[in-house]
């Protein structure tokens, strides 16, 4: 199995918000994927990201379904992922009315990457419970799962309650990739969901409330207990993984090591890598991304 790259849309990068945070920058970054082979575009999702938290390391985010829309539009093949889409931080049925419109307006080409979320004063400024975030998070999942079907969906929320909900027009399910690290979020992944989403903590393993990868022998580790538990409930159908590798792709790696590293990962379990060139303006950005197409996809 060949690994598929997804490549950044840059959108956080408000301090350059002409080269970047435009409808111009989107359509051009997404329309070098598409033409370099990258298998998607990747957006995250932050809607209220607190000072402290950017002051210290964080960073700014479009919506992601507005984001990802303009990069539908401007491409014909590529896909669309979450990374990650934070489902707790909307009621249910209008996150799902996101989902299904960019899934039909794209033909398709949305991949739903959600996870339950870290940053407790974003919880506490949407007026969300932060303490409830898995339940949460496995509610949004039901009421998509039931809603897409096309069938009329009666459903009592925790703070909801929905009678007869219909939705159309009808489009067919996204995958669903559900992220973190922590056992709960491989549990929740293997059993209800089409992909696992871990990610490189860099060491920041307790500020992001999850458990600690930040090399490949700890993520084979992990894959090898995901791939423990899904043969205890039963699971037969592969099991996307899709790792934010982070630091052991980027530039200041050889592209002998860098190539080992990617034939290391495939070889324990990952089926794609996100990818974040870096670069000072858009130029550089697409100029890194068009090299690394060159050395690690195109051949």
């Amino acid at each position: 199995m060949t690994i598929s790259f997804s490549l950044e849309l840059p959108t956080q990068r408000v301090d350059a918000v002409a080269e970047f945070v435009s409808a111009e920058a989107i359509s051009e970054i997404a329309r070098v994927a598409e033409s370099n082979g990258f298998g998607a575009v990747h957006v995250t999702d932050h809607p209220a990201p607190d000072a402290k938290w950017l002051d210290h390391g964080g960073h700014h985010a479009l919506d992601p379904f507005v984001a990802l829309s303009f990069a539908a539009a401007a491409t014909v093949d590529v896909r669309l992922l979450t990374n990650v889409y934070i489902a707790a931080y909307r009621n249910p049925f209008l996150g799902a009315k996101s989902i299904q419109s960019l899934q039909v307006l794209s033909g398709g080409r949305l991949i739903v990457g959600t996870a339950a979320g870290y940053l407790k004063p974003e919880f506490k400024a949407l007026g969300i419970d932060f303490d409830n975030r898995g339940a949460l998070l496995d509610e949004a999942l039901d009421v998509l799962e039931k809603v897409l079907t096309g069938d009329d969906v009666a459903y009592e929320g925790t703070s909801f309650a929905a009678r007869g909900v219909r939705l159309r027009p009808l489009t067919s399910p996204p995958p669903i990739w559900v992220g973190g690290n922590s056992r709960a979020a491989v549990r929740r992944a293997v059993s209800r969901a089409q992909g696992w989403a871990p990610f490189n903590t860099f060491g920041y393993a307790a500020a992001s409330r999850t458990a600690e990868i930040s090399t490949v022998d700890e993520l084979e580790s992990a894959i090898a207990w995901a791939t423990k538990y899904a043969a205890e409930i039963g699971r037969t159908e592969p099991l996307d993984i899709c790792f934010s590798a982070g630091n052991l792709l980027d530039d200041s790696r050889s592209i002998d090591e860098r190539h080992a590293t990617i034939v290391k990962l495939e070889s324990i379990g990952v089926t794609w890598l996100t990818v974040a060139p870096t670069g000072a303006d858009r130029a550089e950005v697409v100029h890194r991304a068009n090299a690394f197409a060159e050395e690690f996809i195109k051949p």
